[in-house]
């Protein structure tokens, strides 16, 4: 029998609506970040850093690049004959065949994965996050204590612990109750989704708890451990942690890798971030090209000028065009003699010649303002923009779009074009 002492269970099922038309083809943990990652190589990395060797990739919703970014896990070192990664859709069952619902039944119908493996704990992440941790640090606190649930927390501004779940703990970390985004929180740490289980507790919750509708961990598995007494720890982490949920935050993670010393360094020898990298040819910058604080991904071609902006590996920018503060994903043209500001524009988008992005005054987006905000533009994978056309901020753009699109060439602030079919 094969016995691993920690497995990992990454959860990456997950669409994350609020990055709108960014996932609309592709799951959030799939998203280009850093001009050539993309989010889930975060936890992978951490993983195989921590000496956890043994991943579980539970995923679901539009599931294929993903798939095909992990593979069989070579750039993380997780091709093994024992253990590795494993990727772990739903599948049918002979009785009824059923999606995850929860993240904690995505967990319970891969139980017989996890027994495989006869683990002594159980590690639960979220394929969303972008942060550096050593889980083994996490686990020696975890057996320290002689806990069988710890859940890790880090400290929030209190104005802001009401959008997160919240621990209640004693000096000695042990936790004393927990709220769901509570009101009126008593405490600021905040858990961020990632647990150490002993199996067999696990196991145990998972099975007693498994006809609960959208079996969750919060809200489920984590209060059957608490009722029953068992010890649950709080591990407090104090590095650098962001959800990057939404397009602001997305954005605000992707400038800060830009900061003359950022907070969340790339380039560190000892804690590696791996990826799934294309044999691309080098970055070629023209005579003419300016490129200054800025992230250029390899195989990129520059003749106009970047400033302050994330440019992903393939991409074209044309002579005299100018690009500030954007995010621009791999193998995307832009034409010459246009004007990018404050956009994201993701994989595979085309854009004509003499094209403004991101002018004129502020507008609340007209379809989705919770999703389209903070003055960014937001551009779907695959769409094309044709030449000449300006387009305002808060707007969203996903298709192929022509001229008949842009009502006197402008598309205004606030303004959402999708095109059917997309």
């Amino acid at each position: 029998m094969i016995k691993k002492e920690m497995i990992a269970m990454l959860l990456a099922g997950g669409q994350g609506s609020r990055l709108g038309v960014l996932t609309s083809k592709v799951a959030k943990p799939a998203v280009a970040f850093g001009g050539k990652y993309r989010i889930i190589d975060f936890p992978l990395s951490n993983c195989i850093n921590s000496g956890v060797d043994t991943v579980g990739v539970l995923t679901q919703y539009q599931p294929l690049r993903l798939n095909t970014h992990i593979g069989i896990g070579i750039p993380w070192d997780l091709d093994r004959n024992i253990g590795g990664v494993t990727v772990l859709p739903p599948y049918e069952k002979s009785s009824n065949s059923e999606w995850y619902t929860g993240t904690a039944n995505a967990i319970y119908q891969n139980i017989d994965y996890m027994e495989s493996f006869n683990p002594e704990y159980v590690l639960i992440l979220s394929g969303d996050h972008i942060y550096k941790m050593d889980y083994e640090v996490m686990l020696d606190f975890h057996k320290a204590n002689g806990s069988e649930v710890t859940i890790a927390v880090m400290p929030v501004p209190m104005e802001e612990a009401s959008r997160f779940g919240i621990i209640i703990a004693d000096e000695n970390r042990k936790i004393q109750d927990f709220e769901e985004k509570p009101a009126n929180p008593r405490s600021n740490l905040a858990s961020m989704g990632i647990y150490i289980f002993n199996w067999k507790t696990l196991k145990e919750a998972l099975i007693a708890m498994a006809e609960q509708p959208a079996l969750d961990f919060g809200k489920h598995v984590i209060p059957y451990c608490h009722e029953k007494q068992m010890p649950l720890f709080a591990y407090e982490f104090n590095g650098y942690w962001k959800d990057v949920g939404t397009l602001s935050s997305y954005w605000e993670a992707n400038m800060e890798l830009i900061d003359i010393v950022p907070e969340f360094n790339l380039y560190e020898e000892y804690w590696k971030i791996y990826t799934k990298s294309d044999i691309l040819p080098p970055q070629y910058f023209s005579s003419d090209s300016v490129v200054e604080r800025s992230i250029v991904g390899e195989g990129s071609v520059i003749y106009g000028k970047v400033y302050n902006s994330v440019i992903g590996c393939g991409v074209t920018i044309g002579a005299d065009t100018v690009v500030r503060d954007s995010i621009i994903m791999n193998q995307t043209e832009i034409g010459g003699g246009g004007e990018i500001n404050k956009a994201i524009i993701a994989e595979n988008v085309r854009i004509g010649d003499n094209v403004k992005m991101g002018i004129g005054e502020e507008a609340e987006n007209e379809t989705a303002p919770h999703i389209y905000n903070h003055g960014l533009t937001t551009v779907g994978e695959k769409s094309v923009i044709p030449a000449g056309v300006s387009i305002g901020k808060n707007t969203v753009i996903s298709g192929v779009t022509t001229a008949d699109d842009y009502e006197n060439s402008y598309l205004a602030s606030g303004k959402t074009l999708i095109k059917a079919g997309e």
